[in-house]
């Protein structure tokens, strides 16, 4: 019977994360829009999926067989309507220090592993945790991956053997330290004018796929030539491989959980910010996010079976798939039927693309990407948002991009919590009134100082509250006004209760008012309000605390007693003749 309410348990969850009749609906209603916009994202698809791969390090057909498996299931399994799945350059920059140290194989074991992440991530909800990434980790971290990809082409656009490294700044070193001495002026102009007519095609007409125009243009004029410069492809194998788990080595599983980890947290962060960015480009879209990381998981799984490599969504090719009209997941379907077709019908002709022309399609690529006007608009919102933009996009040019991420993360927590610290406010403020006579208002003043805090009393802020409460001096008593506290912590409720303790041992009494229940619990569990609760000292109001305030003061005599005000009245009405016997 448990065993029965377990699956019931997972079938419960994994139900909403798997595609319904829904998604059938949506792909019946518009489906010549949908063929237009899936043909059109597989033209713009093929030399980024070829370039992608290459860059990999698993080779063109690797790139090839990750957008028609990974696109596929992306597709009916994903969470968005809209996006396009496939190799990516962002998911490139992590794979080449991969093959470096690990070889090829260990790239499709980082794979399945995490994709089975993802998958573990989505059961367990996670996928709306995306919403807490600020923007400028996301647009630092977009301007360090349009660098490296720029950058990882330098090699193959100036037509020099890839040098050995896992640092793209030492290996573009070296590829332009070896060009200077063997210059390829062949393959760098083919990359220039690639790049040149992509951006400026895009200008001029942003409907047109000017990156596979400017790729058969640079294929036929190599051909024609016989440029031997202009290095090619190379052979493609006519169709994907057998599904297979060779290259599966358990005894290298420990070593691959870190770039797993990366590698899925890359592909959760990438594929959901596509995501985003495409319900932002619609109007009525909305995607499942946790869905999402199922459906990039299941890609994931089994993409590596056919040798290709982890993917993500990928946010230029969504958008184009949005701006031709795509209305339905049908059309990333297309996509990856069309890149099939192209794998089995067309690989001999790919395989003669020169790869400076598909390095010029990455730069090209790469300068599209970085928008300068949301780069601008960020720097000019705070200084904190600038420096956490700059700093996660110098550790991804310097470092990685997990590495980078985290970096972005901590800096802007760290800020964040410094700008709420700074809203926190301890004042001074006079006594209320209340009923009381001006002098005795005033006579209450000179041993009465009452202090209001606004804000939260936590970590970030509660060491300064402790400083500035423990310099009072020349009064008796100490009232605390909390109702304006929004957040309480434990370090704030242990300063409030050194402050406490410390202004007792100097023979100052301290009075709360206006504790909120909510935070009662946070003292209680430090045992600051049982040192509060002591003799009274805890009041609801503050009219409450200073009475009990006067009637401290009353008793240690500094002020007069109500006995003995009545006492002292004006002569007059205490004189002999207006005196009478009392009544024995």
């Amino acid at each position: 019977m448990s065993t029965s309410f377990g699956f019931d348990r997972v079938g419960a969850r994994l139900a909403p994360l798997l595609p319904g009749r829904p998604d059938l609906t949506e792909m019946r209603r518009d489906p010549r829009r949908d063929l237009l916009a899936g043909l059109t994202v597989a033209i713009v698809a093929l030399p980024l999926a070829l370039g992608f791969g290459v860059s990999s390090g698993l080779g063109a057909e690797a790139g090839l067989a990750t957008a028609v498996v990974a696109g596929a299931l992306a597709a009916v399994f994903g969470g968005s309507n809209l996006q396009v799945s496939g190799p990516t350059g962002a998911m490139t920059v992590v794979l080449v220090p991969i093959v470096a140290e690990h070889g090829p194989g260990a790239v499709l074991t980082v794979g399945l592993m995490a994709g089975v992440m993802l998958v573990a991530l989505a059961v367990l909800r996670t996928g709306k945790y995306m919403r807490y990434v600020p923007a400028p980790v996301v647009e630092g971290f977009t301007l360090g991956i349009a660098c490296v990809i720029g950058l990882q082409q330098i090699p193959n656009a100036l037509g020099v053997p890839k040098p050995d490294g896992d640092r793209v700044l030492v290996v573009t070193w070296r590829a332009l330290e070896e060009f200077a001495k063997n210059p390829n002026w062949t393959a760098g102009a083919f990359a220039l004018a690639v790049a040149a007519l992509m951006l400026i095609g895009a200008r001029w007409r942003p409907t047109i796929p000017f990156s596979i125009l400017a790729v058969i243009a640079a294929t036929i004029v190599a051909q024609a030539a016989g440029l031997d410069a202009a290095k090619p492809i190379g052979d493609l194998p006519s169709g994907l491989s057998a599904p297979s788990l060779a290259f599966l080595d358990p005894g290298a599983l420990g070593s691959l959980l870190a770039p797993a980890v990366a590698v899925a947290a890359l592909a959760a962060l990438e594929s959901l910010l596509s995501a985003s960015v495409a319900d932002g480009m619609t109007v009525g879209q909305k995607h499942d996010p946790d869905r999402e990381l199922f459906g990039q998981g299941l890609a994931n799984i089994v993409a590596p079976l056919f040798g290709g490599v982890p993917a993500t969504g990928a946010i230029a090719r969504t958008a184009v798939n949005v701006r031709t009209g795509a209305s339905s997941r049908l059309a990333s379907l297309v996509h990856a039927a069309v890149l099939a077709v192209v794998v089995f019908a067309a690989a001999p002709l790919v395989s003669r693309i020169p790869l400076a022309a598909l390095a010029g399609v990455l730069i090209a690529t790469a300068i599209r990407m970085v928008e300068v006007g949301s780069l601008r608009a960020m720097a000019k919102a705070t200084r904190s948002d600038a420096l956490v933009l700059v700093l996660t996009a110098v550790a991804t040019l310097a470092l990685d991009l997990v590495y980078a991420v985290i970096t972005g993360l901590v800096v802007a927590g760290a800020l964040a919590l410094r700008a709420v610290a700074k809203q926190a406010r301890f004042d001074q403020v006079p006594l209320d009134r209340g009923d009381h006579s001006a002098e005795e208002h005033a006579l209450l003043a000179e041993h009465i100082v009452a202090y209001r805090i606004d804000g939260p009393l936590f970590f970030a802020a509660a060491h300064r509250f402790l400083l500035e409460l423990t310099e009072v001096a020349d009064v008796r008593v100490v009232i605390l006004r909390m109702s304006r506290v929004s957040t309480m912590d434990a370090t704030g409720a242990l300063v409030l209760k050194d402050a406490v303790e410390k202004l007792t041992r100097r023979g100052i009494l301290v009075l709360a008012s206006g504790i909120r229940p909510g935070q009662r619990q946070v003292l209680d569990s430090v045992g600051a309000l049982e040192l509060l609760r002591h003799d009274g000292r805890d009041h609801v109001t503050t009219p409450e605390a200073i009475r009990a305030a006067r009637e401290h003061l009353e008793l240690a005599g500094v002020l007069p007693t109500p006995a003995h005000r009545q006492m002292t009245v004006p002569k007059a009405a205490t004189s002999p003749e207006s005196r009478e016997e009392p009544a024995r």
